[in-house]
C-alpha cells in the first residue's frame, strides 16, 4: 500500500501540472441538469450530449417538465445520444421520482441518489462531486478504468472494486478532481487503442508503457503489477476549460 500511495501521489501531482484546468466537460446550470446530462452521456460523448441538452433544457426546464414529458417525443429529443429508448424512459422516470419523493429537488446523498431510476453509483458521484462539492467517492468511467489499470493502481476491471482501490490512495478532498485528471489524461494522451506513451508525463514509471506503446490494448493493458516501479522526477505541460461529464449502459444504473 505505501508504494501505491507514493505512485498515486506522483500521478496526481504530475497530472495536476499537465492538466491544470481538468474539469467536468458536460454543460449544466444546476444539479438536475447535470443528473440528466450524465444519464444521457452513457455510451455517448460529452460533445454530443452538450449539443442535445442545449435545446433539451430549454424545452424541459425543470424536473416537473421532464416528468410530464411524452415518452415518444422524449425519445426523439434524445435520439442523437444513442440508446434513446432506454434513456428517454430513464430521464422521465428519474424526474418523476425527484418530483414525487423529493419535492422537485435532487437529493444530496449517495443513498437517496442511487434509489432514483437510472442512477447508479458513478452517476451519483458525478452529481455529488460536481454539483454539490461533496467528495463521497471517485467517479469510475471507462477512462478512469483504463488509466488507473495501466498505471497499476488497481488490478480490477470492476468499477466498484476500482473505486474502493483508488479511494485510499488519494486524500478525500482530491477524489473528484483526481477523477477529472485521469479522465483528461485518458482522453488526451492515454487513448484506448493507441496511447501516446512517448509524450506522456508518466512514462518514466508507468508499468504499462512498453506494452501499450508497442501493442495497444484497452482491456488487457492493466499493467504489470501495482508493486513494480516507483516514481521519479516530474514533467510539465498545458490544457483547456468548460463547466460539466458522461457514462455507460442506460438500461442499467450507472
Amino acid at each position: 500500500m505505501p508504494d501505491l500511495k507514493v505512485r498515486a501521489a506522483e500521478v496526481n501531482k504530475r497530472l495536476k501540472k499537465r492538466h491544470p484546468d481538468a474539469h467536468i466537460e458536460l454543460d449544466f446550470m444546476n444539479a438536475f441538469e447535470l443528473l440528466i446530462a450524465t444519464i444521457l452521456a452513457a455510451q455517448s460523448t460529452d460533445v454530443r450530449v452538450n449539443i442535445v441538452t442545449k435545446s433539451l433544457f430549454r424545452k424541459y426546464p425543470d424536473p416537473a417538465a421532464f416528468a410530464n414529458a411524452n415518452l415518444v417525443e422524449m425519445e426523439t429529443d434524445v435520439k442523437q445520444t444513442g440508446f434513446f429508448r432506454n434513456k428517454a424512459k430513464a430521464v422521465i422516470n428519474c424526474s418523476k421520482a425527484i418530483v414525487e419523493r423529493h419535492g422537485g429537488e435532487v437529493p444530496q446523498t449517495m443513498e437517496k441518489l442511487v434509489e432514483l431510476p437510472g442512477v447508479g453509483r458513478k452517476t451519483a458521484n458525478v452529481v455529488l462531486g460536481n454539483a454539490f462539492g461533496k467528495n463521497v467517492g471517485i467517479v469510475v468511467d471507462t477512462h478512469v478504468t483504463r488509466v488507473s489499470g495501466r498505471l497499476g493502481l488497481t488490478a480490477s476491471a470492476d468499477p466498484v472494486v476500482i473505486e474502493q482501490d483508488l479511494m485510499p490512495l488519494v486524500p478525500r478532498k482530491e477524489w473528484t478532481i483526481f477523477a477529472h485528471r485521469l479522465i483528461f489524461h485518458g482522453r488526451r494522451t492515454c487513448h484506448a487503442r493507441k496511447p501516446d506513451c512517448e509524450s506522456c508525463v508518466l512514462n518514466d514509471f508507468c508499468p504499462s508503457v512498453e506494452i501499450t506503446a508497442d501493442r495497444p490494448s484497452p482491456a488487457s493493458s492493466t499493467g504489470r503489477s501495482a508493486r513494480a516501479a516507483t516514481p521519479s522526477s516530474a514533467s510539465p505541460s498545458q490544457s483547456r476549460t468548460s463547466r460539466s461529464p458522461r457514462g455507460r449502459k442506460p438500461s442499467k444504473s450507472v
